[in-house]
């Protein structure tokens, strides 16, 4: 598996991008500000999005990229997401009043994007790669992915805070290579971290605990210009794990 990281920050600015990871070129994982750093041709690789939930940072460039390949889409893209995120999307985004709706367009019956709705438990494959939905605990209904391929997996947390269900399904696993997790906010705005539920390093660390595997971990969302104090409080509250920031940029292989 080969994830490129277009964007895991939690704001936007010169040099960050909000939350985008491209897996083996025709899969995104959300599909934040990051995915504007993709080549016409990159572009023209995707077939498939996988949405965490319908939060804009995680959704923004759906309906740029659609309409950016407009003409060149003769399969549609499938969004893959739960229920109440398709619903989200398609009341508040692809409703003609903020985006044309893409489902429909050039018409219905070969629109240029056509949503796959999924229910956390289920796992779909797609190619060598086996996504499966995980529940989370945020402040809108959230997931995570557990990625699956040749033996070895991969997680992603999408935005999350203190929960028991993303911890439980990697105990099942006989094996985690890597894990991608939110770490939103430092402890100076433990408060917010809790009302938005995010982590911040007291809770992600004490969730942490509760993983029987050691895999590295990639941490992501880290607030515009606190980055390097939720690592150094990380690393403060960290019980020996491999952590590290994620970057725009990055290339991770397993």
């Amino acid at each position: 598996m080969r994830l490129r990281i277009l964007g895991c920050s939690g704001g936007i600015g010169a040099g960050l991008r909000t939350t985008s990871f491209l897996l083996d070129d025709e899969i995104l994982i959300d599909a934040g500000t990051g995915v504007g750093d993709l080549t016409l041709g990159e572009m023209r690789r995707v077939r498939h999005i996988f949405v965490t939930h319908s939060h804009l940072d995680h959704v923004t460039s759906i309906p740029k990229i659609l309409d950016t390949l407009f003409t060149d889409i003769e399969d549609p893209i499938q969004v893959h997401a739960q229920p109440k995120t398709i619903e989200a999307l398609t009341t508040h985004i692809f409703n003609w009043t903020i985006w044309p709706d893409f489902a429909v367009l050039p018409n219905l019956h070969a629109p240029v994007m056509k949503y796959i709705p999924m229910l956390p438990g289920e796992s779909i494959t797609i190619g060598t790669n086996t996504l499966e939905m995980i529940p989370v605990n945020h402040i809108v209904p959230g997931v995570g992915y557990l990625v699956s391929s040749g033996g070895k997996s991969l997680c992603f947390s999408g935005d999350t805070t203190t929960n028991d269900s993303l911890w439980e399904r990697l105990n099942q696993q006989k094996k985690l290579e890597l894990l991608l997790v939110e770490c939103a906010f430092s402890e100076r705005d433990h408060a917010i971290a809790e009302l938005a539920k995010h982590y911040c390093p007291e809770l992600l660390m004490t969730d942490m605990k509760k993983l029987k595997h050691r895999p590295r971990v990639g941490i992501s969302h880290l607030q515009p210009g606190d980055e390097e104090l939720i690592m150094q409080e990380c690393e403060a509250l960290n019980t020996g794990f491999d952590i590290f920031p994620l970057k725009g940029g990055d290339i991770l292989e397993i």
